[in-house]
């Protein structure tokens, strides 16, 4: 595979009363394919998400969107645009950070965690010092983290997630 030039086409999911942020790196390959949020079917974002917010795992765009919001969760990602190859975190260059500024706003200065390791170095780099808030990171629920079980995923991002919902 070879590296190639993507931007982020996505629009934030957000409402002026979210009460977290979840942030991941860029959309994956399937995720691009999809046109939407953790688009690979083996990425465990719904179910952890769905688990902590106790409904059923969300099927379509729409369901996603609406559980999100129902639940105050704003969702984006750190960059706008990149040169990766395939859908690999480590292999992002050329960063082009995303404007955070717009839900912000809308929010105010709300918790902002990442969805793995590689989003939370991104956001320390590139929007830590604009946005003024410390990110938490959190483990990947992307299929290559496969060290991590769904239950134990599951368990943690409960824990750092629910005192703020």
């Amino acid at each position: 595979m070879e590296a190639v030039r993507v931007r982020h086409t996505f629009a934030p999911i957000y409402q002026e009363n979210s009460k977290v942020l979840i942030l991941g790196t860029v959309p994956s390959v399937k995720s691009r394919e999809t046109d939407f949020y953790y688009g690979h079917p083996r990425n465990r974002f719904w179910q952890v998400i769905s688990s902590l917010c106790r409904t059923e795992i969300p099927q379509t765009k729409e369901e996603k969107i609406q559980m999100l919001l129902e639940n105050r969760i704003a969702l984006y990602d750190v960059v706008e645009s990149c040169t990766i190859i395939g859908s690999s975190d480590s292999s992002i260059r050329d960063v082009i950070p995303v404007n955070l500024e717009p839900i912000l706003e809308q929010t105010g200065d709300i918790p902002i965690f990442t969805n793995g390791s590689a989003a939370w170095r991104l956001y320390r780099k590139f929007l830590e010092v604009q946005t003024g808030i410390t990110a938490y990171p959190l483990p990947s629920t992307s299929p290559a983290n496969a060290a991590w079980s769904l239950q134990r995923l599951t368990e943690v991002w409960k824990e750092a997630l629910t005192p703020y919902l």
